[in-house]
């Protein structure tokens, strides 16, 4: 007679797994609201252990502190916004959209996602949690919007499309050295000077993104934009120009007449 068949020894584990999937997604669920109810600085594991219906010791089988949280929130809502930049670049991409055009449509996408879900935009992009530091952890998914700024910027280089109009300053010295082993461009004295200053002018792109979609959430356009959506496309565009990206504000529907920003 056939014994009984051994359990798979994977089994136990994989329903451990699926618990404990099942708790941290009910952890962060409870961390998400706390964080729009109260905001980061007050984020508590000893609140979302009550939402959890366990004592606070259990949840330090989850997170090992406030902070680790904090950086469990962090990291979702920086994957988020490059996800959604991604996304939309990748989308105007295949629609054989030039390089200047991906960007608006990426900006488009992170404003979108930032409207949908403020406190996560505020929580990356606003003012930093009093003594938190944040770890390694965070650098990885904080670049996948700046990996689609620097992917437009060499596609544009690439096609003879980035025509600058800025100031014409030194551009060495300005950025961590860091900076251009990212974009791929090697040591910085090995770079032309054209592509040095489209580095350094790259800034803007990133500063008008977050300085447009915060004006428009913590309220500095009440009463100014009568058209929101069509004013966020001219400060996007206006600061891409600069650095030699000419958005076609004629594209898309509803948008209106081409500016001519040549």
């Amino acid at each position: 007679m056939l014994g009984r068949m051994p359990e798979p020894t994977h089994a136990p584990r994989g329903a451990r797994e699926r618990a404990r999937a099942e708790i941290m997604a009910e952890l962060l669920a409870s961390a998400r609201a706390h964080l729009v109810a109260d905001g980061a600085a007050s984020l508590s594991l000893r609140a979302v252990a009550r939402d959890l219906g366990v004592a606070s010791s259990a949840v330090y089988r989850y997170v090992a502190s406030r902070d680790a949280l904090l950086t469990l929130l962090i990291v979702e809502a920086y994957d988020a916004a490059g996800s959604a930049a991604e996304g939309a670049a990748r989308a105007a991409e295949q629609r054989g959209d030039a390089p200047a055009q991906r960007w608006l449509e990426a900006a488009r996408a992170v404003r979108a996602w930032a409207l949908a879900h403020p406190h996560s935009f505020e929580l990356v992009y606003g003012t930093p949690v009093r003594g938190y530091r944040a770890p390694a952890d965070t650098v990885a998914p904080a670049l996948r919007l700046w990996s689609v700024l620097v992917g437009v910027l060499v596609a544009a280089h690439a096609d003879g499309s980035l025509r600058p109009v800025g100031p014409v300053y030194d551009p060495r010295g300005l950025v961590d050295p860091g900076v251009y082993a990212f974009a791929g461009l090697g040591a910085e004295d090995e770079v032309p000077d054209d592509v040095a200053l489209a580095l350094t002018r790259s800034m803007s792109l990133f500063a008008s993104l977050v300085g447009a979609i915060t004006a428009e959430l913590f309220g500095h356009l009440h009463n100014v934009a009568a058209d929101a959506d069509r004013l966020f496309d001219v400060t996007i565009a206006t600061a891409s120009a600069g650095i030699g990206l000419h958005v076609d504000l004629g594209a898309g529907a509803g948008l209106g007449a081409t500016a001519d920003l040549g």
